[in-house]
């Protein structure tokens, strides 16, 4: 299809917006009946329905969305989309809104909006989290932290800074939400417009818990990041970097992150991630920068899997691609109330084929494997799903920026009067929310919240019990018996945080039946800064793949005698198929490659041309490297595609080993 270049540009929303006429623009309806009549046009998962919570006037062009305890929908609107650059200018006088939505009388309904900010520095903001009295929005260059210690849902005054000098203002691939985190943490990510963090006064760079300075340096650090602190935004660090467009990150009740990453528009490789901490997710050459469509030794044949990177040794393979596609809002649904096929499991919006998918996954090997299962989804070219949310009582709230382009800095409907947004509410037929008020003011209430499938309430019952401390570990022990795991993570969390009583709870988690659990105790450890030698030494025999996996990357940066021999033991149960694990591995080995390669070697007694080994040279980055994927190449077992593949690897090699590996190739291949 042959676009103009600005259309091209803009991927996706190109096609959109050619496939709807200027009319249509004009005369797209407006209202609640009109947004009634699109949601009964609908596709949604058997046994579920969708109703309208709140429509035009009250919300528009809702960017993102979270729903607190009390389930009312806070709402960053997007009026103001792109106005510094654009040929519409500013829509709205005084600056975009934070919208609260609320159902007072139950019926699934809103019926009161409130309107919390507005100001031109949330024009098109990206995120909001609501956490208690503090509301966190992401908008570049800064993230902004309101309070509303009276709660009478109006910002206690203008914001102050926890973060500042991110690149990408007015830009979809800046700064993005934040969510709250098992842990007590916070999580968070850049696109790759974003660039960098700095300082609440924008003076100097923040310096993560690696030491290393987040910006855009490729010392490792390139393109969209993603990040976990503290809620005052210290202990920062960088937990996965060279992603596109990663717009939000979900945590799990494990401690697992998910996220979607848009590919280069118009290439059938928009995919979602497993986010192994502090990998390399390749969008762009590790070493040199280079775009994925500059040419490269081996690469895949076809450009959906060519796009990242993935033939590259470093690279952490994706959980899943999904094709074209503009993907938003992320969140992990851990409720009973839709069908068990999304227990558990990922929502995610894609406003490019107006569908909000789950992606049912499955162990396989040390990663996951996924499958795709529709939600809800429109043939109405004005549905654009932008967040998707949990309520507390189950229910699925979903954003709909509602026009017929998405993102490339366009929309279609340029006029305040016509501006149009929607937010649905997916539930079983005849559901009607109940809201029941947290008790925090007893361990037994506060574990009641701690239960719920919404992730604000989850906040308040964490807060409440870690407060407690030992007053509430009676309450916590019980539901460390509860039949779900993913509760009994969630008391493990705070268990283990008890004052003296780390060691017990994290000793228990490790011998655990369920592998989910034992990876969450080794996370914890990791996070309480617990001895982790000694653990790994203890799950370095586990017959979980994923518990392996953990365990390589615990060892990372540990610079402990044993450190390279026990590195050597996880290794020595590669067999050569599990580029998750491998990768693990290699995550594990950062910056100590060559006492680990040697410490593997010697392990296996020198042996360097089995399938195991032979990867983990691929993979690896010691000084001894270059000369062993010299005789891999010249051994006469190795196929003319397998040789493709191990002389790509030498491109992340350096020193003059490489040059004289280099060299003992060119010179025996003119013998």
């Amino acid at each position: 299809m042959n676009l103009p270049a600005p259309l091209r540009a803009a991927g996706i929303a190109a096609l959109a917006l050619a496939a709807t006429s200027p009319r249509a623009f004009s005369q797209h309806a407006h209202g609640r009946a009109a947004a009634q009549t699109m949601a009964d046009t609908m596709q949604v998962h058997p046994g579920l329905a969708v109703g309208v919570f709140a429509s035009e006037p009250d919300v528009v062009n809702p960017c993102n969305m979270d729903v607190d305890s009390r389930g009312r929908v806070w709402i960053t609107e997007g009026a103001n989309y792109r106005s510094t650059f654009q040929k519409w200018g500013k829509l709205r006088p005084g600056g975009d809104r934070i919208q609260v939505l609320e159902d007072t009388d139950g019926d699934g309904v809103a019926d009161k909006v409130t309107t919390f900010y507005q100001g031109d520095e949330i024009n098109a903001a990206l995120g909001i989290c609501v956490l208690g009295d503090t509301v966190i929005v992401s908008r570049s260059p800064d993230i902004l932290v309101f309070e509303d210690k009276n709660h009478d849902l109006k910002a206690d005054g203008p914001p102050r800074k926890l973060f500042s000098g991110i690149s990408g203002t007015d830009h979809d691939h800046g700064a993005h939400a934040f969510t709250f985190g098992p842990d007590g943490k916070l999580y968070f990510n850049l696109g790759n417009e974003g660039r960098q963090l700095k300082s609440p006064d924008g003076k100097s760079w923040i310096v993560d818990a690696d030491g290393k300075e987040v910006r855009e340096h490729r010392k490792p650090y390139q393109q969209g990041l993603v990040f976990r602190c503290d809620p005052d935004g210290s202990h920062l660090e960088t937990l996965g970097w060279n992603f596109r467009n990663n717009f939000e990150v979900a945590v799990d009740s494990f401690g697992s992150l998910w996220q979607s990453d848009n590919d280069d528009d118009g290439n059938r490789g928009v995919r979602i991630n497993f986010v192994m901490e502090f990998g390399n997710y390749g969008y762009r050459d590790e070493i040199t920068g280079a775009g994925w469509g500059d040419k490269r030794t081996g690469w895949e044949d076809d450009i959906p899997r060519r796009h990242w990177h993935l033939n590259d040794p470093g690279v952490v393979p994706n959980l899943l691609q999904t094709g074209a596609g503009s993907p938003t809002g992320i969140a992990v649904y851990e409720g009973d109330l839709l069908p068990e096929v999304f227990r558990g499991q990922i929502l995610h919006c894609d406003a490019g084929p107006r569908v909000v998918r789950a992606y049912p996954v499955e162990k396989a090997g040390a990663g996951y494997a996924a499958r795709i299962v529709d939600l809800v989804s429109s043939a109405d070219s004005w549905f654009r799903p932008s967040d998707v949310t949990v309520g507390p009582d189950g229910s699925v709230y979903v954003a709909d920026w509602n026009d017929a382009g998405v993102g490339g800095h366009y929309m279609a409907d340029q006029k305040l009067d016509t501006m149009t947004g929607r937010i649905y509410r997916i539930a079983p037929r005849g559901h009607r929310p109940g809201i029941p008020k947290p008790n925090l003011d007893t361990p037994a209430g506060a574990v009641a919240a701690l239960k719920s499938p919404n992730n604000a309430t989850r906040y308040l019952a964490w807060q409440a019990l870690h407060r407690l401390g030992s007053g509430a570990e009676g309450e916590l022990r019980k539901l460390w018996s509860d039949a779900n795991p993913r509760m009994r993570a969630r008391a493990l969390h705070l268990l283990a945080r008890i004052d003296g009583r780390s060691s017990a709870y994290v000793g228990s988690a490790l011998k655990d039946p369920d592998a989910d659990i034992r990876i969450a105790g080794l996370r914890i450890a990791r996070g309480l800064h617990l001895d982790l030698a000694p653990i790994v030494r203890q799950l370095a025999s586990d017959p979980d793949r994923q518990v392996l996996r953990e365990c390589a990357i615990a060892l990372r940066h540990d610079r402990s005698a044993g450190m390279p021999a026990l590195w050597a033991k996880l290794a020595d149960r590669h067999a050569g198929k599990d580029r998750w694990y491998l990768e693990a591995l290699g995550i594990g080995a950062d910056d100590n490659w060559d006492a680990c390669l040697a410490a593997f070697l010697e392990l296996r007694g020198g042996l360097w041309n089995t399938t195991s080994a032979r990867e983990i040279i691929w993979r690896s980055r010691a000084k001894a490297t270059p000369g062993l994927l010299a005789k891999i190449l010249r051994d006469s077992s190795t196929t003319e595609k397998e040789k493709q593949r191990f002389l790509r690897a030498f491109d992340f090699q350096t020193g003059p080993e490489k040059d004289a590996a280099l060299v003992e190739l060119l010179t025996g291949a003119t013998r």
